[in-house]
């Protein structure tokens, strides 16, 4: 048992028998948590920023890298310091964690192999290119007591996380997401590639089960489908739009909220978020940036304006953050790997119906 395990192990018992805030003293004055090791499997476009987020990282300890494109794979270990492995078993005997960030079609295989050698493992999405797939790794983490984090980045948008400090229970959701066209990420549909991260947000927002999908699309550009509009209905009563498209002449990523005296638009690509507020005193909320009164049923009331603090950040470094933080028990992981596999489920579904509906 390596050290961090030890430590793992450790900190958990005492939290099954202790408050939290005195757990963390307690670990804080008898053991130091070490950096954890870390290595990246893919070093392309992505993946390199991984590796250079992971050199920087207090938290973690950059071991190395594999790629099957050796050049690149120099390349990037030159360029920041570290070592290129020639296999990924090899890595694997060297390090606590890896960052799988291959194309889709790879993912489980490679997951299975760190999974099983013991290691803690933060997958770009999708997590797989299948539900089977996902199932089967989440099994085996669970089996080998190790975990998975998947890399939905726009969960840490800021301008979606200026939501924190407001009571948000949508009954409608209407997303956009619209980007022009990229040779990167057109092996895999739209669904897949763009419209799987509204997915997740909306799962992320809505606390409650998918009762109904209803989805269309259309293949313009390439064989696959490029535009796609999904109709989910919740077992709540919320309803949720979402149009994600990789035709479009500029790229537009936005996402409106409608609940009970509640309207929020985020702009994920600007970092906007405007909320609007149906309130009864002006008095308890100083702060608004614009008022305007109005009455309804012979009752006087205010709609009031602001936006929010955005407190801007590397997402994907606060991703990492989070993953060695979760291996440590400090927290726990923005987007777990069973979150990862129900956001696919969605998608696949998406996927099902347009496809059934194209042929």
């Amino acid at each position: 048992m390596n050290y961090n395990t030890y430590l793992i192990f450790i900190r958990t018992i005492i939290f099954y028998h202790l408050p939290a805030n005195i757990c963390s003293v307690i670990l804080k004055q008898i053991m130091i948590i070490k950096p954890i090791k870390v290595g990246v499997v893919g070093v392309g476009h992505l993946g390199q920023h991984h590796v250079k987020h992971y050199s920087s990282i207090k938290e973690t300890d950059l071991i190395g890298l594999f790629d099957i494109d050796t050049v690149q794979a120099k390349k990037i270990a030159e360029q920041y310091n570290t070592s290129s492995f020639s296999s990924l078993t090899l890595l694997l005997e060297q390090v606590d964690a890896v960052s799988i960030v291959t194309p889709t079609v790879h993912h489980a295989i490679i997951a299975e192999k760190c999974i099983n050698a013991g290691k803690h493992i933060f997958i770009e999405k999708p997590i797989t290119k299948t539900l089977f797939e996902a199932d089967k790794l989440l099994n085996s983490a669970q089996k080998m007591r190790t975990m998975i984090q998947v890399g939905h980045i726009e969960r840490l948008n800021p301008a979606l996380c200026a939501l924190q400090s407001y009571q948000i229970q949508p009954k409608f959701v209407e997303i956009q997401r619209l980007a022009p066209y990229k040779t990167r990420g057109t092996d895999v549909p739209v669904v897949l590639d763009l419209m799987i991260h509204d997915i997740d947000i909306l799962l992320s927002l809505i606390d409650s089960p998918v009762k109904t999908i209803r989805a269309s699309g259309l293949s313009i550009l390439t064989d696959s489908v490029d535009i796609a509009h999904a109709r989910i209905r919740f077992d709540n009563g919320t309803v949720a739009s979402i149009v994600s498209s990789r035709v479009a002449k500029n790229k537009v990523r936005k996402v409106k909220l409608f609940q009970k005296e509640i309207y929020a638009t985020i702009d994920l690509l600007l970092g906007l978020t405007e909320i609007y507020t149906i309130v009864d005193k002006l008095e308890d909320h100083p702060n608004a940036l614009k008022t305007v009164p109005f009455e309804y049923n012979n009752r006087q009331r205010h709609i009031i304006y602001d936006k929010p603090l955005i407190k801007n950040g590397d997402a994907l470094k606060m991703e990492l953050i989070n993953f060695s933080r979760s291996i440590q028990g400090e927290e726990i992981p923005i987007v777990s790997g069973l979150a990862g596999r129900n956001a696919l489920d969605v998608a696949l579904q998406i996927q099902e119906i347009i496809t059934k509906d194209i042929d």
